[in-house]
């Protein structure tokens, strides 16, 4: 089998499956990065061509509950038999097998630490509706990647703990219908126990990662594992360097946070005797082998990596999601529902199933007669409803100074971009200026873009700056947002110079005293805030001024609209 660096994206894409189909609990899992199409389909039937026919691989569906997952009361069993019957969850229906997930992207945190936990242990606990017990759930995951902007990312607990990395967007059409090496995954698993390995395996892996700038300690244990099913499904007992080289490729290659520095060859000694010819060094002796899998590893790293590594750009994180900055807040009878609780039923929904699930297990107990299920009042629950509030974004703009007209520009471009999102999200915008001796609300809370447009375009500049009026009115308007029910963020737009007071009384010491002051009042009320500082130059008032409102602190001093439209977005769902 050839080096997985001289082949195709496709060969590599299906010697993974056949990797991963050998051990898919101890590969952990396959990272395929691919949108809908012909090259996953083709992968997936390629992976079930080779999966075992006794092994399980169900499909997680979006969304998914803890009972679900993990297992819960069998309520139907439960109630016929008066006794509490146990139904396995989904992670332990795979047990021997894999899980699909798709669109593992949009994956919750909570369900990805929850699986993470049953890679680490092999089995998952049950402990609730009177049942604890543990099952065994020794499984893999092939989670599906199906994102299409950069900032979006698997789950790190997933993602670290998933051996293969494949990318099929770089998979041609013609490469489908090409011949493959044939595979024998049943000699393979009766091989793999009696695969041998060398001390000086581990290390070259371990070498190689770190000349690649991994730091996670699981990259080259997996990447051992995966060379001894490669030396397996090769046909050989013991860990070569093709092995080697093809775990690098496939396992730390697609991790790489660096380049690989040039190894350095040194001067041969005449005197030294050339060295046999017939006999291949062993996996892991000198610095040949590896070089040789550095070199395998190199050549795999994907191109747009090496492009971003070799202009200094790391990896963004995930952006959240803007549409939910609004608090979540308890409601009795409206919206999502987030589980049940006890309680009196005319506070509150009715928990039909939840109740039943309550009482089953003490039906023998209670004596109930056949066909009959005694309910009493412990037993009931009822919903418990979360609904997310509205946000509303109130952008306070330092309107004075001779550059008042270019900061404007900014801010109507950024007011009028959130404004047709916020149409969708059904969120509110709101503007106030302060320049002057005062502060005015130009644009009350609104999602009319037509309103907007009208009051951005008449929108003056130049004056003083009345810093503490203006944060003043931010914090009335925000304050009556919040009374009305509704969640309120305040974007600043100012150098932090402020030179007029309270008052209307010039003076830079009295006004920068009253602009603190302002703001602090501002962080009392628990206010979410964000301080962009709009100077060519990142300022120090504005940077205490953002300490003072508790805010993040924001230097833009070439912000366009869009830019800082993204910002905005940004730090608010960040803070949500």
């Amino acid at each position: 089998m050839s080096a997985p660096a001289a082949e195709t994206a496709w060969s590599r894409a299906c010697l993974a499956a056949a990797l991963f189909a050998l051990d898919p609990a101890g590969c952990g899992g396959v990272v395929v990065r691919a949108r809908p199409g012909p090259a996953r389909d083709a992968w997936l039937a390629r992976l079930r061509a080779l999966w075992p026919a006794a092994a399980p691989m169900p499909r997680l569906p979006a969304g998914i509950g803890d009972e679900n997952l993990l297992g819960g009361l069998d309520l139907p069993a439960t109630l016929r038999t008066g006794r509490a019957v146990l139904r396995p969850g989904l992670l332990a229906q795979a047990d021997g097998g894999a899980v699909i997930v798709p669109m593992a992207e949009r994956l919750p945190p909570g369900t990805a630490s929850r699986i993470a936990q049953a890679l680490d242990t092999g089995e998952v606990g049950i402990a609730r509706d009177g049942l604890a017990a543990r099952l065994p759930a020794r499984c893999g995951l092939v989670l599906l990647n199906e994102s299409e902007e950069a900032e979006e990312a698997l789950p790190a607990a997933l993602a670290d703990r998933a051996a293969l990395w494949l990318d099929l967007d770089a998979v041609r059409l013609p490469d489908l219908t090409a011949a493959l090496p044939a595979a024998d995954p049943a000699a393979a698993r009766v091989r793999l126990d009696r695969v041998a390995c060398e001390a000086g395996a581990v290390d070259l892996l371990c070498r190689t990662a770190l000349a690649l700038g991994i730091a996670s300690l699981r990259a080259p244990l997996l990447a051992l594992r995966v060379a001894r099913l490669h030396a397996a499904l090769a046909g050989r007992d013991a860990v070569a360097q093709e092995d080697l080289a093809a775990a690098a490729a496939l396992v730390l290659a697609p991790r790489a946070l660096q380049r690989p520095a040039e190894p350095d060859i040194p001067d041969s000694d005449p005197a030294e005797p050339p060295p046999d010819s017939e006999t291949e060094p062993s996996a892991g002796e000198g610095s040949a082998a590896q070089d040789r899998v550095l070199a395998a590893a190199a050549a795999a790293i994907p191109p747009g990596l090496l492009a971003r590594l070799l202009t200094g750009a790391g990896p963004r994180p995930r952006a959240p999601s803007a549409g939910r900055a609004g608090a979540a807040a308890a409601q009795p009878r409206r919206g999502r529902p987030a589980g049940a609780r006890p309680g009196d039923p005319r506070r509150g929904r009715l928990a039909l199933v939840e109740t039943l699930r309550a009482a089953a297990p003490w039906q023998r107990l209670r004596g109930s007669p056949a066909g009959r299920v005694v309910v009493r009042p412990e037993d009931v629950r009822i919903r418990r409803l979360v609904q997310r509030t509205e946000t509303t974004t109130i952008f306070a703009v330092d309107a004075s100074g001779s550059a008042a007209l270019e900061r404007l520009a900014e801010a109507k471009g950024a007011v009028e971009l959130l404004l047709a999102e916020c149409y969708v999200r059904r969120d509110r915008v709101a503007l106030i200026a302060f320049r002057g001796r005062e502060a005015d609300l130009l644009l009350p809370p609104t999602r009319s873009l037509v309103r907007a447009k009208r009051a951005l375009a008449g929108l003056p500049g130049g004056g003083g700056t009345p810093l503490a009026a203006g944060i003043d009115a931010a914090a009335a308007l925000a304050e009556g947002i919040r009374r009305g029910g509704r969640t309120p963020v305040v974007v600043l737009l100012t150098d932090g110079r402020a030179n007029i007071a309270r008052s209307g009384a010039p003076g830079r010491a009295a006004a920068a005293a009253d602009a603190l002051e302002a703001a602090w009042a501002l962080a009392a009320r628990g206010t979410r805030a964000l301080l962009i500082d709009t100077a060519f130059l990142p300022q120090e008032a504005a940077g205490r001024l953002a300490a003072a409102m508790a805010a993040h602190y924001l230097p833009m001093p070439q912000a366009d609209a869009a830019r800082l439209s993204r910002a905005v977005r940004r730090e608010t769902a960040a803070r949500g």
